[in-house]
């Protein structure tokens, strides 16, 4: 194993902690990527460098489970997959998972790993249960609460195309049970769009905008001056008078 030319005094499990990581985990040590033989701070960063070289053959994303070889950020020894640094005596991370080969010195975060998914979850495993179908942990709110779509979180967002299933960004599951990120959900309603990209059903209760389009509305014709109540349409609002489409709305519907 390399480490430093000196042996370093056994330290305190958490000497260093939250001092060390990356924009995506606060943690003491760093990966050895198996697939590149190089050394990221975390998978999330090897993916992020390896899927932006210029070459499009060279992409690619880290499986977490193969990792085999951490390095240490305190004393810098390179060592076999393990939460306690070999040669220091660090927690290299407060969380820490064999499965997944994952360290996290923020455990506010509430990290667990799920048997089912096979992979680490954040939010606290008192507040979330697996759904066989959908093939995803949810929060316990939704149990027997939604739409069950088969591997629902196995696939990508149908916004910005990334990975739901082991994305580090929360989701929202639909009416009519696909996902997205949740991010992704608020841009699209913000921007009026409230159809599911995958299957078109509305995503939200629409019930009183439809109401508000069968209403009568008052309009005055441009063209002849007389005024008339006519229902709603999205395409135009014909005068009963000279029939012209030349119009426009005098009156909002009564509970606007």
């Amino acid at each position: 194993m390399a480490g430093d030319s000196v042996i370093s005094p056994q330290r305190s499990k958490d000497f260093g902690k939250h001092e060390h990581g990356c924009d995506h985990y606060k943690r003491r040590c760093k990966i050895l990527a198996p697939c590149c033989n190089k050394i990221f701070p975390c998978r999330h960063c090897h993916n992020e460098t390896s899927n932006s070289l210029s070459n499009p053959k060279d992409h690619h994303d880290l499986v977490r489970q193969d990792v085999k070889q951490v390095i240490c950020s305190i004393c810098n020894t390179q060592q076999e997959v393990t939460q306690v640094c070999s040669h220091c005596g660090v927690n290299m991370g407060e969380y820490f998972c064999d499965i997944c080969k994952f360290y996290d010195d923020d455990i506010t975060k509430g990290q667990f790993h799920c048997n089912d998914c096979g992979i680490c979850r954040v939010g606290g495993r008192d507040k979330f249960f697996h759904c066989e179908k959908c093939g995803s942990c949810y929060t316990v709110d939704l149990r027997d609460n939604h739409f069950c779509v088969e591997n629902s979180m196995k696939s990508y967002c149908p916004i910005c195309f990334e990975y739901l299933f082991d994305s580090v960004k929360s989701t929202r599951i639909m009416k009519c049970g696909h996902t997205m990120h949740m991010e992704c959900f608020s841009q699209m309603t913000m921007q009026n769009h409230y159809r599911c990209p995958i299957c078109c059903k509305a995503v939200l209760d629409m019930s009183a905008f439809w109401e508000d389009l069968d209403m009568d509305v008052s309009i005055l014709c441009n063209d002849c001056n007389s005024t008339s109540t006519v229902q709603f349409h999205v395409l135009g609002l014909k005068c009963r008078q000279c029939n012209s489409y030349n119009t426009r709305r005098i009156t909002a519907p009564a509970n606007h």
